[in-house]
């Protein structure tokens, strides 16, 4: 292969590149078919892949039985090449997840705690880290590094419960912080991107090239995911779905526009519940409603059912993505429940409704895509972003303010 404007370690970079790539992500794979997909002699291959069988990052797996001649060898990544660690912090948890070369969760810690200080968080991050090394859960010599997912304006966002000792986390130096408990890469991304990116190499990534995920935390996030690669727009808030204006159908507001994300998110949902004497707090708690409990839930998903319809289907008129994807802490059941109601409603309006599911992540998806930042920059993937060794969470103390920054908190 030739690369204008590259010189031939250029090439050889971007060869071996393209060929971790392809094992990763088409394995099991032949030295002959990595050829053809590369469009490189077998003889290069054979060097790329000699040179990554020595770095312990592929391994040959088997012989292809039943063809004529030589049988193939296969080629796949080996699970104990390289090492990651995911973390997600929200306003109401944070999971911390250490994974192998394919993304198969090796550990899980997790806090289900409302508002974590940026001291606290720091702590049970050395905690977790120290946790995996000292139960062999990962070879720190293989760790390719941390990946944060985390909200952007975490302590600036009106929330329900909010205390004000929480905007502490405005323009708290989360990196340096982190920076202190490791000395590997640290990347950093919106919790919602980091939720697609698991998606687009667990997920219905791999079955569909394009989608937007609609996350359901604390609060609302969204990814919109073109050609496989997230799209985050021109100032990089693509996708923020929370913030778009959708019109209320019906109350004291009827009519008016509020938006999507001051009306649909777990704390919302909460909320709701707590105004019919119904107190829960966690998606543990939410899951295990039953009986009257659970009906509210219910009527509450169609109601929402009628705005998200709405959002959807101006998603579709824009983009025209392959599917939409709902995941994130609401309980699976639940999820299923409003693409349900949602895909009624759509056909209500006579409008053929867009592929919906539920996203494959669910409830650790954040987690799992922090953890897939650091795997696609060892394995060179096309997902990796350099920006992600140098982001930190947008807060208004840099001159970045919410557009919900105003919102009034609901009651």
């Amino acid at each position: 292969m030739t690369f204008a404007g590259s010189n031939g370690e250029q090439a050889a970079a971007q060869n071996r590149a393209t060929i971790l790539s392809d094992i990763y992500r088409e394995a099991p794979i032949s030295r002959t078919e990595l050829a053809q997909r590369a469009r490189l002699t077998k003889q290069t291959v054979t060097r790329i892949v000699d040179r990554l069988l020595d770095e312990g990052l592929v391994m040959e797996a088997r012989r292809r039985q039943g063809l004529r001649g030589q049988p193939a060898i296969e080629l796949e990544i080996d699970p104990e090449g390289v090492f990651s660690i995911g973390a997600n912090i929200d306003r109401d948890h944070l999971t911390v997840v250490a994974v192998d070369a394919t993304g198969a969760v090796r550990g899980r810690i997790h806090h289900e705690e409302r508002f974590l200080m940026p001291e606290t968080f720091v702590t049970l991050m050395g905690d977790a880290v120290s946790a995996f090394l000292r139960r062999k859960v990962i070879q720190e010599p293989r760790l390719a590094g941390i990946g944060l997912a985390i909200p952007d304006w975490l302590g600036e966002v009106p929330v329900i419960g909010r205390p004000d000792t929480y905007g502490r986390w405005s323009g708290f130096d989360v990196r340096g912080a982190l920076a202190g408990v490791t000395s590997h890469p640290v990347f950093i991304d919106n919790d919602a991107n980091a939720a697609a990116l698991g998606e687009i190499e667990y997920g219905f990534g791999t079955e569909i090239s394009s989608f937007f995920y609609i996350f359901v935390n604390a609060c609302l996030g969204g990814s919109l995911v073109i050609d496989g690669m997230r799209h985050k727009g021109a100032s990089g808030l693509g996708g923020e779905i929370g913030w778009l204006p959708v019109v209320i159908e019906e109350g004291p507001g009827a009519g008016k526009t509020q938006p999507l994300g001051e009306m649909f998110s777990l704390f919302i949902l909460y909320d709701h519940l707590k105004q019919h004497g119904i107190h829960v707090s966690t998606p543990a708690e939410l899951a295990a409603l039953t009986g009257a409990p659970r009906r509210i839930v219910s009527a509450w998903l169609r109601a929402i059912s009628i705005t998200l319809a709405e959002a959807i289907i101006d998603i579709g008129m824009v983009v025209d993505p392959d599917g939409v994807l709902i995941g994130g802490r609401l309980p699976v059941r639940m999820i299923d429940e409003l693409l349900v109601f949602t895909r009624e409603e759509i056909i209500c309006r006579g409008v053929t409704p867009p592929s919906l599911h539920r996203a494959a992540g669910s409830e650790d998806a954040a987690a799992l895509g922090a953890a897939t930042m650091p795997l696609a920059h060892r394995l060179s993937l096309p997902t990796a972003e350099a920006a992600q060794r140098e982001r930190v969470p947008l807060s208004a103390r840099d001159g970045v303010v919410s557009p919900l920054a105003g919102a009034a908190i609901p009651s």
